[in-house]
């Protein structure tokens, strides 16, 4: 398939989508590297990092289902408007912060903006792109949404240390500009579709669970269990999460459709999602915060930035290889073998310590890891798609990006839990051994509960 396969309306939609979920995609991947600057120049300490990342994922993931429904009901190109002018003013205000609680504020209202932002920006490819054009769109898609994970750590690590971190989120307005006047551009009518109901109730209460809940987690190594700062809300967030659940079998157009998770390799792939990606969560809040700790490696924003970066370069090199070869043999193997490697590489960063060498204590870790997220990625998504079918493809992805969400969210908010309250060396190797411990349990779930396709070869066809 060629790019002249796409018309130039095409084109447009493709770029569209792109420049929408970068910059969703960019912020996020920027903060980590940002985190002790930011906190250093605002105050806070640990809390203040744990909350730039947490409130941002609470609005992110509490809204994303709720999101795809409203864009259903008022169209796609609407939502997307509302989704960059709100994104624009939250990132100038985040990058106006005078104090920790505008940080956090601004943050959310960011994460807000992003769950408009994610889903329109695809389902705009889906509802005007149809037929082989659209598999190509889909890939352009997602090959650019990927280079953001490339290009935030180091854009991130060069503006902290020789510019601002302030203008990281400052100069998002650029691409957002440019979005929203391309999609003046844009011909013809925006799709709606008449008689859908929106789930307000869950969508409010999913929110109000999430947000009480992690807010409980962040302060409690400040207050104690026993303090009712902390039980109430935790207790709240609970009892609404609870009833957002409930909500969910009775709702008439249900934000999150429990029917889905009948379906094995739909329950089992979001099981591991959770494990996994808390795991990738918290593995990347570590490394970008540790390596730049000045009783740690003292590392400039940059190399903490370009750290990382081997896992990303295997992933864009090996995936589309991935993808094929798991097409062929099933998901089960990949989706077992690639979280035990990121196992593995989570263990091998016990090595670091004083005198601390990037290259024999780190480098091996992040080989390692970025071949198994190679060999997971692909087949993951592939397989929670793939067990529901391309009719309700849309929630079937839409639900797994929400738990990806907040299984990040979870993690950050039992940060100070985890790392026994400061992430010295002795903290960032407590993570190390939660992290890897995540991951092997995203392995024995994949290993129990997947299921290849019929068709298929199982592995001990394979001589293994």
């Amino acid at each position: 398939m060629t790019d002249h396969a796409l018309t130039e309306q095409q084109r447009l939609v493709v770029t569209i989508a792109i420049l929408a979920s970068f910059v969703t995609s960019l912020d996020a991947s920027v903060t980590n590297v940002a985190l002790p600057r930011i906190a250093a120049d605002l105050g806070g300490g640990l809390a203040t990092q744990q909350w730039v990342v947490d409130s941002y994922l609470v609005t992110l993931s509490a809204l994303m289902l709720l999101a795809g429904s409203i864009a259903d009901a008022y169209g796609r190109v609407f939502i997307m408007r509302i989704g960059l002018v709100g994104f624009g003013i939250a990132s100038i205000a985040v990058g106006f912060a005078a104090n920790p609680e505008m940080m956090i504020a601004a943050r959310a209202l960011q994460g807000a903006a992003g769950a408009f932002l994610l889903p329109s920006s695809l389902a705009l490819i889906t509802s005007r792109i149809s037929g082989a054009a659209q598999g190509q769109a889909i890939g352009v898609w997602t090959a650019a949404t990927t280079g953001a994970m490339i290009v935030g750590p180091l854009m991130g690590g060069l503006f902290t240390d020789y510019l601002s971190w302030r203008l990281v989120f400052l100069i998002s307005v650029i691409p957002i500009a440019i979005t929203l006047w391309m999609l003046v551009q844009l011909r013809g009518t925006d799709d709606r579709q008449t008689g859908v109901r929106i789930d307000w109730a869950g969508g409010a209460a999913a929110a109000l669970g999430l947000g009480l809940a992690v807010w409980a987690l962040i302060e409690e190594p400040a207050h104690g269990w026993t303090s009712p700062q902390i039980w109430i809300p935790l207790l709240a967030g609970v009892l609404f999460f609870a009833g957002f659940l409930w909500w969910q079998t009775r709702a008439v157009s249900p934000i999150l459709p429990l029917s889905l998770f009948r379906v094995r390799n739909f329950w089992t792939g979001n099981l591991a999602t959770l494990f996994i990606y808390a795991a990738l969560s918290l593995n990347g809040f570590v490394i970008g915060v540790y390596l730049q700790n000045t009783d740690g490696p003292g590392l400039t924003a940059t190399l903490a930035g370009l750290a990382s970066l081997p896992i990303t370069i295997l992933m864009v090199l090996l995936s589309s290889k991935v993808g094929t070869l798991s097409g062929k043999y099933g998901p089960r193997l990949f989706m077992s073998v690639g979280p035990l490697l990121l196992s593995i590489g989570a263990f091998m960063l016990l090595w670091v310590g004083q005198p601390f060498s990037y290259w024999w204590q780190v480098l091996p870790s992040m080989i390692v890891m970025g071949l198994g997220l190679s060999l997971m990625v692909a087949p993951l998504t592939a397989t929670i798609l793939g067990a529901i079918g391309p009719e309700r493809s849309g929630i079937a992805s839409a639900v797994n990006n929400a738990i990806s969400r907040v299984a990040g969210l979870i993690v950050i908010a039992l940060l100070s839990s985890i790392v026994g309250g400061s992430l010295n060396l002795a903290g960032f190797h407590s993570a190390a051994i939660v992290t890897g411990a995540l991951f092997l349990a995203g392995s024995l779930v994949s290993f129990l509960g997947i299921r290849n396709p019929a068709g298929e070869l199982e592995p001990n066809s394979l001589g293994t």
